[in-house]
């Protein structure tokens, strides 16, 4: 386990007086026996007797000794300096390299590599801490690269989509004026496609506008009781004659009692099945269009199916038809546009309000889009 800068710092400072003491003791303690021993030798065979000459003799060895003792001292504080010092330096040296390459790979625009460190002390911490910003600056660019993908693909499918009905209408305004439309049958013909395809425009122009709301967080919500029975029969309503526009039946099933309530933003849920019902208009390919809702009482929820008789999706499209910007129409070969926004927004708006979407779906036979309301429940007062 690695110690902490403060108490290497404070560990080396105890070692760089300990460890000098200790020797130096030691080196005095051997020098003292060693002189000790030489003076028992010598005892044996001289006659104490005190001169000028032995005076001289016994300056002579201390000055010895004091060098010894000099040089003995010298070599343990530079041996105990350069050991301490570089037991410090290599405990910051090592993470201060790795984090200087780490560094010059993130100047690089390199984020693909790994910091790897060991030990707890406050420049691991530092590497883990460099490794975590290097994790989250990768996925903040892969997220920027996403989003550039996805943008870009928007305004493709925009500019495609606003195409159509433009060049549609210009069309049709053209026939009228040059009398191609010379019956008041053909003229109010002409007139109603322009009319439903300014609709399909401003659809779309509310579509980009939502989703700029959905893209920051900023849906604005408000939301009340509503009766199931009375709401879902003026939204059916509103849909019927929309669709009787265009040649599509509606059969329209309510199988919930009549007081049941839900809380809800009235305004989002239309938004929801008016999504739902468009992605059907899209996608019709049967002369005989039927759409039909059904809502059902399904414990805790309400149920809403909206089924049609349209071309279908694929299995392997299923799962992907809630994603932002998905589109089973990949070529873009077909008429029928779509921004591949429109099912996000459904899934944005019922994952807020606490239920769910999902759809099944055939091939050649058509869809049925589901999606859940949380039923109010009044809370009984003890």
């Amino acid at each position: 386990m690695g110690m902490k800068l403060k108490t290497r710092i404070i560990v080396g400072f105890g070692m760089s007086i300990l460890v000098p003491l200790l020797l130096f003791s030691a080196t005095l303690y051997g020098l003292g026996h060693t002189k000790f021993a030489q003076q028992t030798k010598d005892s044996s065979e001289v006659v104490y007797d005190i001169s000028v000459r032995e005076s001289t003799h016994s300056q002579t060895q201390v000055r010895i000794i004091a060098k010894d003792l000099l040089f003995t001292a010298t070599v343990i504080l530079v041996f105990t300096a350069l050991s301490i010092g570089l037991w410090i330096y290599r405990s910051i040296a090592t993470p201060l390299v790795k984090l200087k390459k780490a560094t010059q790979n993130i100047k690089e625009g390199n984020l693909d590599f790994v910091l790897e460190v060991d030990g707890d002390d406050e420049f691991s911490e530092l590497c883990r801490d460099f490794e975590e910003m290097r994790k989250r600056l990768k996925e903040s660019a892969e997220e920027k690269v996403l989003m550039d993908k996805e943008n870009k693909e928007l305004i493709s499918n925009i500019s495609h989509d606003l195409k159509t009905p433009i060049t549609a209408v210009k069309g049709y305004v053209e026939g009228i004026m040059d009398g191609v439309a010379d019956t008041p049958e053909k003229i109010d013909r002409y007139v109603k496609t322009i009319y439903n395809k300014t609709n399909e425009m401003d659809h779309l122009i509310n579509e980009l506008t939502f989703y700029s709301k959905i893209d920051t967080n900023r849906i604005p919500y408000t939301f009340s009781k509503l009766n199931v029975e009375d709401y879902f029969s003026d939204c059916a309503e509103e849909v019927g004659l929309e669709l009787e526009t265009r040649g599509i039946e509606l059969v329209y099933a309510n199988y919930v009692e009549d007081n049941v309530q839900v809380i809800a933003d009235g305004e989002q849920i239309r938004r929801v099945i008016h999504n739902i019902i468009s992605n059907a208009i899209k996608y019709m390919d049967k002369p005989k269009g039927i759409i039909q809702i059904r809502i059902k009482d399904v414990g805790d929820f309400i149920q809403v199916e909206i089924e049609d008789n349209g071309k279908g999706i694929a299995a392997k499209d299923l799962p992907s038809i809630f994603d932002r910007f998905y589109r089973t129409d990949v070529s873009r070969n077909s008429s029928k546009g779509g921004s591949g926004i429109g099912l996000s927004i459904v899934k944005k708006i019922l994952e807020d309000h606490g239920g769910k979407v999902w759809a099944t779906s055939r091939l050649g036979i058509g869809t049925i889009m589901y999606f859940v309301l949380r039923k109010y429940q009044e809370v009984p007062m003890k």
